[in-house]
């Protein structure tokens, strides 16, 4: 990824309710991730979003990096320019006229998609290919593409209005930014509609895979986890998760036959990208079980045995995005610390630093798990040693 080096934008600021300091001034311009092509990531000088009627700004203090975000950087997908990032936890810096539910200074976490609630897609509940769904609802300039890889976003009014969140007393910017993607996971584990007793396996344990997992824990399955990396099986076992297959080691579909008496497992998640895996994880499903494709969210050709379908009865199941029926369920485990959801961040970048940050995200190492974006990081090293590091 190129990278384009920018000036430092220097704000007053004042102490604002809760100890967070919010902005007496708001500066004209910020640095921003600029997404301007396929693998092309810049850090630029782009102008604060304004805001209109209903709306707000809020100033990022953590973003995290999404799969789906790297996936867009790396195939094209989307047009350019753009500033992604829609994992976005921070501090309400500006409020338009009208807004009643936040006022300057409140923390709150972001949801980018809220679904319109009265179309086809709605009335059968698949929100995700509702059209005012497709419609990212939060910009940090350009196309709205979440905005998260910023200083500051713009979130529109319907955002405001049924997608913005308002983060407790003691609970961490950080642990708040997973509200979406827990979304996503519990949405994923409703569509497996699993029972208390069954097997699953989980083939991948990044940070989803984790969450998946847990998830699946917390449902009544006994839960198997596979991963490359035995580091993160490590990580895994911390979580409570202690069926484990090392599959730079062992074949993860004999594996999980010899500890189901040769079934297979009555569900797999698969919840790495990529489609070389789908395969394996069909054959890991016993007759008449569960597929759920959870990372495959690339469109291509994969090679499947139809007759696993047809013959042996296994069912090959999607689940994309989020849900705005589970939104308070998300929020309910995460604020609630059901999961210490911190504990997945293995690494904390300036926004500075962006591009390296989304280039880690994009080549992950046996020691990295969540990547998050702060660019609080880059306002405390203006700042003296007696304010530190606080935002």
């Amino acid at each position: 990824m190129a990278v384009a080096q920018t000036s430092t934008v220097t704000v007053d600021k004042t102490r604002g309710r809760e100890g967070v300091e919010i902005l007496s001034k708001i500066p004209s311009t910020m640095r921003a991730a600029v997404y301007r092509g396929i693998n092309d990531v810049r850090m630029e000088e782009v102008p604060v979003p304004e805001i209109g009627r209903g709306e707000i700004l809020v100033r990022v203090h953590t973003c995290g990096i999404c799969g789906t975000d790297l996936k867009k950087i790396a195939t094209g997908s989307h047009s350019a320019p753009r500033i992604f990032g829609h994992e976005t936890a921070g501090v309400v810096a500006r409020i338009g006229e009208g807004v009643r539910k936040f006022g300057v200074g409140d923390r709150v976490v972001v949801f980018h998609h809220i679904p319109c609630g009265e179309c086809f897609y709605c009335r059968h509940k698949t929100f995700a290919q509702c059209v005012t769904y497709k419609k990212v609802g939060c910009t940090a300039g350009f196309q709205p593409s979440g905005g998260g890889f910023a200083e500051y976003v713009r979130v529109m009014d319907w955002i405001v209005e049924k997608g913005t969140v308002r983060i407790p007393d003691g609970v961490s910017f950080e642990q708040a930014c997973f509200a979406e993607p827990v979304n996503t996971c519990i949405k994923g584990i409703e569509t497996l509609r699993l029972e208390a007793g069954e097997t699953v396996l989980v083939m991948g344990q990044g940070p989803i895979g984790l969450i998946l997992a847990t998830l699946a824990k917390r449902a009544g399955a006994r839960v198997i986890t596979s991963d490359l990396y035995p580091a993160r099986l490590t990580i895994a076992n911390s979580f409570g998760l202690q069926h484990t297959i090392d599959a730079s080691k062992a074949d993860a579909v004999q594996a999980v036959r010899g500890m189901t008496e040769g079934r297979g497992a009555d569900a797999v998640i698969l919840a790495v990208g990529g489609n070389g895996l789908i395969r394996p994880a069909i054959d890991a499903t016993r007759p008449g079980g569960r597929v759920l494709l959870f990372a495959q969210t690339v469109r291509g050709e994969a090679t499947i045995d139809p007759a696993a379908v047809c013959v042996d009865e296994k069912a090959l199941l999607g689940s994309y995005s989020a849900s705005v029926e589970l939104q308070e369920d998300s929020v309910r485990f995460v604020m609630n610390r059901e999961m210490d959801l911190e504990r997945l961040i293995s690494h904390r970048f300036p926004l500075t630093s962006g591009v390296e940050a989304l280039n880690l995200a994009a080549h992950p190492q046996p020691d990295s798990m969540k990547i998050v974006i702060q660019p609080g990081r880059d306002r405390a090293s203006s700042t003296s040693a007696r304010e530190g590091n606080q935002l």
